[in-house]
């Protein structure tokens, strides 16, 4: 049989996007894919906390496809296993349409689709000359994507972000879409909000990419995800069938947690359960997973960020550590002594009072703030010159209520102008 033969054959018979998201079970609750951050250990820790669908991190497919130990450092045996990781999508950066194939080559035959980076705003991306650095380059961003879609034996999809004009994002989605993209995932942030200008993902943009798509396109969304109650919140609002969480997720893998939302063990789970719990995932899989080993101290650090400001030994400690050290150090010196300090706060009489969760009034985006223990796991608001991004968000929302309200009295003040015209204009016809 010839290469146009097989390729043929691979064109029949794989799933398209609406048969594939059902093949996966409708998976409505999805790790998004993270540098260094969503691996093996962290995608089965979040499917046990209620995540439906997981993402690789984004990998570089010419190091992928040309690195020996590049490739074992970021894949293993157990990646993509049937019984432990899946369904599993896996994401490659990439600039070049042949080194692209040669990398998702090599995984195919582990995971349910390949899916295209357009979406990664770092400097290391711009380098790079890849992720959402290609928005300018559409001819290219449709040959990568269609590169795959006529040779691999499995679907391929897409991650994008948006324009500032939504017309032009709706262009470049079916653009990705026409490329052959099954499936596509809308991060509701243009390329300038990244680390402190991290701003409102754009919901509207959003919605209007969707509302004016095939209805059969498989869509996920992406951004505003800050408790279980805004995953259903933004299916509703944005038609979407999946909502995909990135930092959410990472500082609080409870997130996906939606049919315990009355228990606060499910959604905000202790730090010490969690640290344990992951820990332990590690510990199994490392014998072949380094990609694990060396995300534990960044997923250490983002579990536990609440909890480290009130006992600044530990974080000592943890900043001391290392993904060459043994496991019995990282136990010794973070995992255990966390452990400790829960367990002696959960001794306290009064503590059915003080391990409360707090629901504030709803906000002008559309959910509500939650106080929340600092032995829990819970949102991150990253501050930017000494103000948090929840109050950088409400203050955004005022003005823009503010800009809407100067508007519409400018244009009643202007319709009312042109009725006494029209009134003056009238009353002088009937003088004459």
């Amino acid at each position: 049989m010839s290469n146009a033969d097989v390729n043929t054959t691979t064109k029949v018979f794989k799933m398209k996007g609406r048969e594939l998201f059902n093949h996966i079970n409708k998976p409505t609750k999805i790790v998004a894919p993270m540098v260094d951050q969503s691996e093996l250990a962290w995608r089965i820790l979040s499917r046990r906390y209620g995540a439906t669908l997981a993402y690789t991190p984004m990998f570089h497919a010419k190091l992928f496809a040309t690195s020996e130990k590049y490739g074992k450092d970021m894949w293993s045996e157990y990646d993509g296993d049937k019984d432990i990781d899946r369904p599993l999508v896996v994401q490659f950066c990439a600039n070049d349409p042949d080194y692209l194939l040669q990398a998702a080559k090599l995984v195919q035959d582990k995971c349910d689709a390949v899916d295209l980076n357009l979406g990664c705003p770092q400097g290391i991306a711009k380098k790079g000359h890849y992720g959402s650095f290609l928005m300018e380059e559409w001819d290219l961003i449709h040959s990568l994507i269609k590169k795959l879609h006529d040779n691999l034996n499995i679907p391929v999809t897409a991650k994008i972000r948006i324009y500032e004009d939504k017309e032009k994002s709706l262009e470049y989605a079916k653009m990705v879409l026409d490329a052959g993209a099954q499936f596509l995932t809308v991060h509701g942030r243009i390329r300038d909000q990244k680390g402190q200008k991290t701003g409102l993902a754009n919901w509207d943009t959003i919605k209007y990419i969707r509302d004016n798509l095939p209805k059969e396109t498989v869509f996920f969304a992406n951004g505003n995800i800050l408790y279980p109650e805004d995953i259903a919140r933004g299916m509703n609002e944005l038609h979407c069938d999946a909502i995909m969480s990135a930092e959410g997720n990472l500082y609080n893998p409870g997130i996906f947690n939606t049919d315990f939302i009355n228990d606060k063990d499910k959604i905000f789970p202790r730090v010490d359960k969690i640290i344990r719990e992951y820990f332990e995932i590690v510990k199994k899989y490392s014998d072949k997973s380094n990609a694990s080993k060396i995300a534990m101290k960044s997923h250490f650090f983002k579990i536990l960020r609440p909890f480290l400001g009130n006992h600044t030994d530990i974080r000592s400690k943890l900043a001391s550590l290392n993904a060459k050290m043994p496991f019995d150090r990282w136990e010794n010196d973070v995992v255990k002594p966390v452990e400790d300090i829960v367990e002696e706060i959960f001794k306290q009489e009064d503590i059915k009072e003080k391990d409360v969760i707090i629901v504030g009034e709803k906000q002008m985006w559309g959910g509500s703030y939650r106080t929340v223990p600092y032995w829990r796991c819970q949102p991150y608001f990253r501050p930017v010159n000494g103000v948090t991004g929840d109050k950088r968000v409400i203050e955004s929302l005022k003005q823009n209520v503010e800009v809407e309200r100067v508007k519409r009295e400018n244009e009643i003040e202007s319709l009312k102008r042109k009725s006494d015209e029209l009134v003056k204009n009238e009353t002088k016809q009937v003088k004459v």
